[in-house]
């Protein structure tokens, strides 16, 4: 009879350090993959501001002049309670976004948390939403006491106001107005931004999973929460008032110091930074801006060169000069 030869198998030995083996390619292949992951995330909240600063613009060819950063009809009090109807940038450009039929079957002249108005509202729409945010669909926006005023779509983007010296919600001075593109009422035409459209921010990034902003309105007695995701210290404000649920301004990105919870801040869930789409239609992304600089003795910020230049591409006309390699 042949003899046949007997087949050696592997040793306990050489399987672990097979296995070992490979556990170091997947622990070096993971963060590249996670890094591709999210190189193609920024790139799709990229193009989500591409296309609103189409909508922007087209609406600024029809109209003459930018959307308002909220609609108010009543005297301004607090940007809290006065903000019916309250509609907001966002809502204004649903036609320029492919989104004619939402635009239709909205009732304009009834507030934005109108019964009415419950299935435009609380439209969840993708444009409105950074693929690396963090959402959960439809939310109820409530007020100071906790109770639901209205259920909306969330939003990962926001109006710019301008920089620190404008509130999201009074304004410049306690007036609801503002040195941005956007504002209570405001009705900004492209000839009114003397420092340049290509250095003028519009539309900056602020995660839903940070600050629970909507793309829909700004409901009277409404309020912007904190998201999960937010790192500011909770000792701080633990919402803000109506007007800050579409508009913010350009202060700090990313922050997670901000006394006041960074609700009104810039911020987004992309590491080191975020993305601002400027008036001309182009989109750039800015770095992190943690913190303020210092403090005087009075306890006014001292801002730092970041954010010196950061606040001054927010301003329309404040007359500074901006270089482009300076962001």
């Amino acid at each position: 009879m042949p003899c046949r030869a007997l087949r050696r198998g592997f040793t306990l030995i050489e399987l672990l350090v097979v296995m070992a083996i490979v556990a170091i390619l997947i622990a070096l292949l993971l963060p590249a993959v996670q890094a591709a992951r999210e190189a193609a995330r920024r790139a799709g909240c990229f193009n989500n501001l591409k296309q609103v600063g189409i909508a922007l613009q087209n609406y600024h060819d029809s109209m003459g002049v930018f959307p308002m950063g909220y609609v108010a009809s009543a005297r301004f009090v607090n940007g809290a309670t006065d903000t019916a109807p309250g509609w907001s940038w966002a809502a204004m450009i649903l036609g320029q976004l492919d989104q004619t039929p939402l635009f239709n079957a909205a009732n304009f002249l009834l507030p934005v948390q109108s019964a009415a108005n419950m299935t435009v509202t609380g439209t969840t729409l993708a444009t409105f939403l950074c693929p690396s945010d963090l959402t959960n669909g439809a939310f109820p926006i409530t007020d100071a006491a906790g109770n639901t005023l209205m259920v909306a779509g969330p939003s990962s983007y926001a109006a710019s106001v301008g920089g620190n010296e404008t509130d999201t919600a009074t304004g410049i001075n306690n007036d609801g107005l503002g040195t941005g593109m956007f504002f209570r009422d405001s009705r900004v035409s492209m000839s009114q931004v003397t420092d340049g459209t290509s250095q003028t921010i519009a539309v900056v990034e602020r995660a839903w999973a940070k600050a629970n902003g909507t793309w829909a309105g700004a409901p009277a007695n409404g309020t912007i929460r904190r998201g999960g995701q937010n790192t500011c210290p909770t000792t701080g404000a633990l919402y803000y008032p109506a007007a800050t649920l579409v508009q913010a301004h350009c202060h700090l990105i990313n922050t997670n110091s901000d006394p006041d919870g960074g609700l009104d801040d810039t911020s987004s869930m992309h590491p080191a930074g975020a993305n601002y789409l400027f008036v001309d239609g182009s989109v750039h992304f800015l770095r992190s801006i943690l913190g303020d600089g210092g403090f005087r003795a009075d306890g006014s910020p001292i801002y730092s060169p970041q954010e010196i230049v950061f606040q001054a591409m927010a301003t329309r006309a404040g007359g500074e000069v901006v270089s482009s390699s300076s962001y």
